[in-house]
């Protein structure tokens, strides 16, 4: 899962308006920004796989710091408290909660059965949508989609970067979660990693995009 994280976080704008779309989008990918770094420090393990025979050709070995069901509700009640503690929003803070925690559930429709619900000797989750790329791809597109217009119903751009900085971003999102879904494997997991902390720029770029877009009134 890819594409629908960042369309929770489009669509998380509708219920917390005053949240940038950089903050949204943080908190909705947070666990896929920790695991790059995770996998870099040896921490957690990941085998590319090879032959062709499973996708995404991953075989996400270990990973109970930052993918574990325990794990993430740990990361989102740190993550909502934190916001809270600078913006003193109550409703912002647990709509970013929230959205950590969303990911872990969108993860477990579309992975296969090796999401632990805590670190340790624990049950591995997983409905495995991903066995199938193509109603994978549809359900993905379709949780962007709805995200982007919630975020289209909710703001409006102020100027002409707000328009085009977000539908280049649509567009770099859709290109990416393509090239993901239909590409080459990773060559490596080291090369895997620096692009998993490469996501940094999409939530940089989220709070450019923000910068030039205002609620609607209602």
């Amino acid at each position: 899962m890819f594409l629908g994280h960042f369309g929770v976080g489009f669509g998380a704008k509708a219920a917390a308006p005053k949240v940038s779309l950089g903050t949204l989008f943080l908190a909705a990918q947070f666990i896929d920004l920790l695991w790059p770094t995770l996998l870099m420090l040896g921490i957690e393990r990941v085998a590319i796989l090879s032959g062709g025979t499973q996708h995404p050709p991953l075989d996400f070995v270990y990973y109970p710091y930052s993918h574990s069901l325990l794990a993430v509700i740990g990361w989102a009640i740190c993550f909502a408290a934190l916001y809270y503690f600078i913006r003193r929003s109550r409703s912002g803070a647990v709509v970013l909660g929230l959205a950590v925690i969303s990911h872990w559930l969108l993860d477990l429709v579309v992975h296969y059965p090796d999401l632990p619900l805590y670190p340790g000797n624990s049950p591995l989750l997983g409905f495995a949508v991903w066995s199938s790329p193509i109603f994978e791809t549809a359900l993905e597109l379709s949780i962007f989609a709805l995200g982007v217009w919630l975020y289209l119903r909710t703001t409006k751009a102020i100027d002409a970067t707000g328009k085009w900085a977000l539908w280049s971003l649509v567009a770099f999102l859709v290109t990416i979660h393509l090239g993901n879904a239909f590409g080459p494997p990773p060559p490596s997991v080291t090369a895997l990693a620096w692009v998993g902390q490469a996501q940094w720029l999409l939530v940089a770029w989220g709070y450019w995009v923000d910068k030039h877009r205002v609620q609607k009134s209602r």
